[in-house]
């Protein structure tokens, strides 16, 4: 296994040092022009991949809803669509950090565009059925799940570690981003017709495929690799993360606040459609949680300078808690909305510096595979959310899940504390 160096606290610009295997790596990075342009191009992959996600994603369980399904099989349907890539994706990883980071983006993005488009055939033609539905997201997902494990690991290979905070803050706005126009113009479309916020997600996919196609830098690592059999190579991630004590952190973190956040997520949106609000008033609702989470994720490189990387760690996931407990109390769109925003704009703040602290704890030759770890962990929970809260809604008063939530982000704020000395003293 690949040893790594724990990231060190920022210095007084709130710069993050080089860990000690990156020297010497410098000759590998394209140079700074380069790297800037196909950045860019990655930047506008993701917000293109992002957009059309939100787009179709908002209006999914509706679609369900309104073909006479029930909020569980809503849940469920939603639930088996992001569980069914967790498998593929640590897989993924490893032919990635071999040197095929783009190919496997490339084709990925082209394949969930088939699948989607699909879908808006199927719609516009009347012949849409469960079955076919539940096969072109297992094939988005497989094709997403590769496409996220293979640009693990494109951010450190195109930008210096100083440079790394503000790329991943300006990737989390773009997925923030995504979340105010993705929803208000999926509930339209939706309304217009059916099928066109999955053309757009389609469309989407195409995009991103030509923006990975036009990069010219190869995204290879420096090191090659071990020649360990697939399954093998594949757990070198799993080691790393097990063996590293920030790694293991920012797992909880993500993997526990993300199932939180889906779980309110589908328990909102379930509440929302029992109160009668159509596809539009929850576009907007959902549009001002994306909006706050958009600001979250540009304030947080200058909170951690300022305040303190551990600070925002511990403090924003104490605030979490009587957030997530006030939902047990809304009745409305708007409270939801403001809500939901709160918590939206809290969770970047932490979830960056513990995404850029990653980065540097990691190798490059092992950016994928480490990624994927987390993302499986991650979308693990996001897979059990929206069943959970299907069944929830349906079976418990509405308090129950947004109560649960606090209380698991009660533990989650104690670990936190304890923990927060990994980030490093702020400067």
């Amino acid at each position: 296994m690949e040893s790594s160096t724990q990231a060190g606290a920022p210095d007084r610009r709130g710069e993050l040092p080089r860990p000690r295997w990156f020297k010497g790596r410098n000759s590998a990075r394209p140079p700074r022009k380069a790297a800037e342009r196909d950045f860019r191009l990655f930047w506008w992959a993701n917000a293109a991949d992002a957009l059309g996600t939100q787009t179709s994603g908002v209006v999914l369980p509706l679609l369900l809803l309104s073909l006479g399904y029930s909020p569980q099989t809503a849940g469920l349907v939603a639930g088996l669509s992001v569980g069914s890539g967790l498998l593929l994706g640590p897989l993924a990883a490893v032919p990635a950090d071999r040197g095929a980071r783009k190919t496997i983006m490339f084709w990925s993005a082209l394949v969930a565009a088939l699948a989607m488009g699909s879908v808006a055939l199927a719609l516009a033609l009347g012949r849409l059925t469960l079955a076919h539905l539940l096969a072109a997201l297992a094939v988005e997902r497989f094709s997403t799940a590769c496409h996220d494990a293979a640009s693990r690991g494109t951010v450190a290979l195109l930008c210096p570690p100083d440079g790394q905070p503000r790329a991943v803050a300006r990737l989390a706005a773009a997925d923030q981003g995504a979340l105010v126009v993705g929803p208000v113009l999926g509930g339209a479309a939706y309304q217009l017709l059916r099928a066109l916020p999955f053309l757009a997600d389609a469309l989407s996919y195409a995009v991103a495929a030509l923006c990975v196609r036009a990069m010219r830098t190869d995204l290879k690592a420096a090191a090659a690799h071990s020649g360990d059999g697939l399954l093998r190579e594949a757990a070198a991630g799993l080691r790393l993360v097990r063996g590293h004590p920030l790694l293991r952190l920012v797992l909880v973190w993500i993997a526990l606040v993300n199932g939180v956040a889906v779980t309110l997520y589908y328990c909102t949106l379930f509440a929302l459609e029992r109160f009668g609000n159509g596809a539009l008033p929850v576009g907007l609702v959902l549009a001002v949680t994306g909006a706050a989470g958009l600001a979250g994720s540009l304030a947080a490189p200058r909170a951690a300078s300022r305040l303190g990387a551990a600070r925002v760690l511990v403090a924003a996931t104490w605030l979490l808690i009587p957030l997530a407990a006030a939902l047990a109390l809304a009745n409305g769109p708007w409270t939801y909305g403001v809500l939901l925003g709160a918590l939206s704009f809290l969770i970047p703040l932490p979830a960056i510096v513990l995404q850029s602290r990653a980065l540097l704890a990691t190798r490059p030759e092992l950016q994928a595979r480490a990624g994927a770890v987390l993302a499986t962990a991650a979308g693990a929970a996001a897979a059990l959310a929206p069943a959970l809260a299907g069944l929830l809604t349906a079976e418990t008063a509405a308090a129950v899940p947004a109560l649960g939530c606090a209380a698991l982000l009660t533990l989650l704020a104690v670990h936190t504390t304890r923990r927060s000395a990994l980030i490093g003293a702020s400067a």
